[in-house]
């Protein structure tokens, strides 16, 4: 029996979903549990398994179209099988109905895309984009990030080291772009981000309460279990990773600074959350994103090391799963490498 294969919710209110990539062709065999597509949510882009062994067959999605939840999109068939009545016929119409010219550019677009070369520097996003601004040369350079991953700090020490201003100007190309009023379009995760920050900036009462302390200690820290951590984890430890561990112990003493508010159909809660999830902001190309590091009061730095990373990675590669950015209880924001 042919089994759909439909648009997910991988979110609660999540109405429709973005393609952004079939990892299987038509005509290809899939196995129950292997990646099938990647779909694009207001947070992520998160990858779907297969639910079922069959051929792919009958695609109606492609790449970038945005598809209501519970639509089908393709059928997993079983040898000799068809796609089911009516929907061989529409795919063929969707088919024909896309411009032949459209098909064309694609083609010439992807044989012109240049491929990644084996040697390529590892980069965070946000070094490059600094390393353009400060006219650090990045080939030069060794980063102290996993692999030698060239990290925003490394590239603000260069630029020191060069003598060059704190502040640099932005390329020209992007004041030229400013100056004549040219308008970006926005990504699912800067959308969501605008969307949120102006609901929350005017529906919720905001105070702020600020205290400065010496962070000797806390740097020296760092230095005394830097070693130790990345001997016994594989990963040098952050300040945020200190921080999410001291938060969360804070958490654990004040328990009412990690409850929510709860709206429910007889009534307004104080719900004291039993699991202390500490969520991480993270700088990605499109904005920002919060990951979760779950019951981060019962670890230790270097297990907050480990899942920071791999949750970093996640996010840069955009490959956060719905688990990764749900769920939390607090939230904080580092902005030590810009000396906040």
């Amino acid at each position: 029996m042919a089994i759909s294969v439909v648009m997910p919710a991988l979110e609660m209110a999540q109405d429709t979903g973005k393609l952004v990539s079939w990892r299987k062709k038509e005509g290809e065999k899939v196995t129950k549990g292997e990646i099938l597509l990647e779909v694009e949510t207001d947070k992520a882009v998160v990858e779907v398994e297969a639910l079922a062994d069959g051929t792919l067959g009958g695609v109606k999605a492609q790449p970038g179209d945005v598809i209501p939840v519970g639509q089908t999109i393709a059928w997993l068939l079983a040898p000799g099988e068809s796609v089911p009545a009516g929907e061989a016929s529409a795919h063929a119409a969707a088919a024909a109905a896309r411009p032949a010219a459209s098909i064309a550019g694609a083609a010439q677009a992807a044989k012109a895309a240049p491929a990644a070369p084996a040697g390529a520097v590892r980069i965070s996003p946000k070094a490059r984009r600094l390393a353009k601004e400060h006219g650090v040369d990045i080939a030069t350079l060794r980063g102290s990030g996993p692999d030698g991953e060239i990290l925003a700090a490394d590239i603000l020490d260069a630029a020191r080291s060069a003598g060059a201003p704190a502040s640099a100007a932005a390329p020209a190309s992007a004041a030229a772009a400013a100056a004549a009023g040219t308008k970006e379009k926005l990504s699912s995760i800067g959308k969501l981000m605008a969307e949120r920050t102006t609901q929350s900036w005017t529906t919720v009462p905001h105070f702020f309460a600020t205290r400065e302390f010496d962070a000797t200690a806390l740097v020296r820290a760092r230095g005394e279990l830097s070693a130790e951590i990345e001997k016994s984890h594989g990963v040098r430890p952050t300040h945020t990773d200190l921080l999410v561990a001291l938060v969360a112990r804070a958490l654990a003493k004040h328990p009412r600074v990690n409850a929510s508010w709860h709206v429910t159909p007889t009534g307004s809660t104080i719900r004291l959350n039993p699991e202390i999830n500490m969520a991480v902001a993270m700088a990605v190309d499109a904005g920002v994103v919060t990951s979760v590091i779950r019951n981060a009061a019962k670890l230790g730095v270097g297990e907050i090391a480990v899942q920071r990373r791999e949750l970093t990675e996640r996010a840069r590669a955009n490959r956060l799963r719905p688990e990764d950015i749900s769920g939390a209880t607090f939230t904080i924001s580092n902005l030590g490498m810009y000396y906040v």
